[in-house]
């Protein structure tokens, strides 16, 4: 458990790095947030880093032990290369820093446990960004598993997918096999991943990985896993760069019912429906509960950690290195 601070004081947040395309979202988190307000980026690239801190409008700190020992930093957002997750958020926690973190939360599962360790024991609080858990979807979702209306659930299948290796907005550090830990299923498919993991169990094991690479980057940008759960279900996880036009798309079958979301939308967006016996009804999507950033501050705020969040994040790790392990092997 981590300590409360005084919640009248602003949370004093510095950015780790504008490696990752999320940088700049978590810094903005950092000053949108009417409890948190950002001082400063760091960077190994100074030019990268730089060109980040002026569009956030605060200042470049090219010396991170330094950065981590002023007294008037609370806390910082993560987003290194993947492959420096160990030795970044490591040094940060041992330096008192509240921690978050772009997913994965580390290379390795033992990665993993280690940071979880580490931050628990010096009172940090550590939260990894998986923002579709607090999606309205997401809610909803958890609403139809929870209430058992689906019945023994026999298949699940979770597509999220773009186009940034044929439009090119992607950048090529995020083809680094070493940086990046491979292509899109290490980088996009997290959040497929997580919510298969949600709907099929934490403990799904990896049946199979089909890894392509259209663009001839060296990584895959086209990929599809299927795990199965010790029921005996299925879950198919698919991600891609290379697809212009693919909606973001859930589907849950189960013995009693079925659920879908994303294959068609109206004024009110994507649409989730579920046929229980009586044709597929349409499901209200409510608002979205609090963000990963959000909960990071209350975690830092109130002393108590984030340990679904923790726990998720492990798990995801752990099926993202066996899926990488599979298609390679």
């Amino acid at each position: 458990m981590t300590s409360p601070l005084d919640t009248a004081a602003p949370l004093r947040i510095a950015v780790l790095s504008a490696w990752h395309v999320h940088a700049e979202e978590y810094g903005r988190a950092a000053i949108d947030h009417p409890g948190t307000e950002l001082v400063a980026v760091w960077d190994d690239d100074a030019p990268r880093g730089q060109e980040l801190a002026e569009r956030l409008g605060v200042p470049f700190e090219a010396d991170l032990e330094a950065l981590l020992a002023r007294e008037d930093l609370d806390g910082v957002t993560v987003t290194t290369a993947t492959s420096d997750h160990d030795e970044v958020l490591g040094k940060a926690i041992a330096a008192g820093k509240h921690v978050f973190t772009e997913k994965l939360l580390s290379p390795t599962v033992e990665g993993c446990d280690v940071l979880v360790e580490a931050a628990g024991a010096a009172g940090v609080a550590l939260t990894v960004s998986l923002p579709r858990l607090s999606h309205g979807y997401c809610v909803a979702l958890r609403e139809v598993l929870g209430a058992g209306t689906l019945g023994r659930l026999t298949y699940s299948r979770v597509r999220l997918a773009h186009n940034g290796s044929l439009a090119n907005w992607l950048p090529e550090r995020f083809y680094d096999a070493t940086e990046a830990l491979g292509g899109a299923f290490s980088d996009l498919a997290a959040h497929p991943v997580y919510l298969t993991q949600l709907i099929l169990g934490e403990d799904v094991q990896v049946a199979g990985a089909t890894y392509t690479d259209m663009t001839g980057r060296g990584v895959e940008d086209n990929a599809v896993v299927t795990v199965t759960s010790a029921d005996g279900a299925i879950g198919v996880v698919e991600t891609g760069f290379v697809t212009p036009a693919s909606p973001f798309t859930i589907e849950v079958l189960g013995t009693e019912g079925s659920l879908i979301y994303g294959f068609e939308e109206d004024e009110q967006g994507a649409v989730m429906r579920v046929n229980a016996g009586d044709g597929f009804q349409r499901v209200d999507v409510p608002a979205d509960a609090p963000a990963p950033f959000d909960l990071w501050v209350e975690a830092i705020r109130t002393g108590e950690p984030t340990t679904e969040n923790l726990r998720r994040a492990r798990a995801l790790t752990a099926l993202v290195v066996a899926a990488n392990d599979r298609a390679h092997a």
